[in-house]
């Protein structure tokens, strides 16, 4: 089938057009549409998870099917949207992150990224499973990266956290901070991070050979 995608704002100045078609075997979702124009364009790619998606005008996620002659739009964020903060059901980009805060102001940006790992509490761990809230969890997300950039004056934050199965080894959680000076890039992240855990309604499932737990409440 095939797909007519047009183009606005950065996306039709990075990528010098402003509509293509693509081809994509039929019943396709949103999802293998990105995944196609992202191995066409670097700029698609790099945006990854700092767009929205319009299908014949209306706002759709990413398991969303596609019909033939269907119309696709890469919304970029609008003027006073540009904060990334992000809750993703696909892997996340700790490129994406960095770019989001790096400025010719930035004298350091500090990183944290948090991996599935194969034990824990003695545990061994086959895979995790993640479920949020999303609605109230991206707001909140956002809120904290507003408290941060003001708690911390100068720095500039970002986040995505993964939803869904999570196998050993996949990454859970990316952050950066940036700031002029290193303490504050370093402090800001790790309040980042630490106020998440503690306030954004995510929770973890540890499944492992022993059997299931929800972190936190016990078997």
């Amino acid at each position: 089938m095939r797909i007519q995608v047009r183009y606005f704002a950065v996306f039709r100045e990075r990528l010098g057009r402003e509509e293509e078609s693509i081809e994509l075997p039929d019943g396709a979702d949103v999802r293998a549409a990105l995944e196609a124009l992202g191995e066409r364009h670097e700029a698609v790619r790099a945006l990854r998870g700092r767009f929205q998606i319009a299908v014949n005008q209306e706002m759709v996620r990413e398991e969303a099917r596609l019909a033939d002659g269907d119309e696709l739009v890469l919304i970029p964020p609008v003027a006073g949207d540009d904060r990334h903060a992000r809750l993703l059901d696909e892997p996340l980009s700790l490129e994406r992150v960095v770019a989001a805060v790096a400025s010719l102001d930035t004298g350091g940006v500090v990183t944290f990224t948090g991996l599935v790992r194969r034990s824990s509490g003695g545990r061994a761990v086959e895979r995790l499973e993640y479920e949020a809230y999303r609605e109230m969890a991206e707001k909140v997300l956002r809120a904290l990266c507003d408290e941060i950039e003001q708690d911390f004056s100068g720095t500039k934050v970002a986040v995505e956290h993964r939803v869904g199965k999570l196998v050993v080894g996949d990454m859970a959680v990316v952050i950066a901070a940036a700031a002029p000076h290193r303490a504050e890039a370093f402090a800001a992240c790790r309040a980042l991070i630490d106020r998440l855990k503690e306030r954004v309604p995510i929770w973890k499932k540890e499944i492992g050979p022993d059997g299931a737990e929800w972190v936190g409440l016990g078997p």
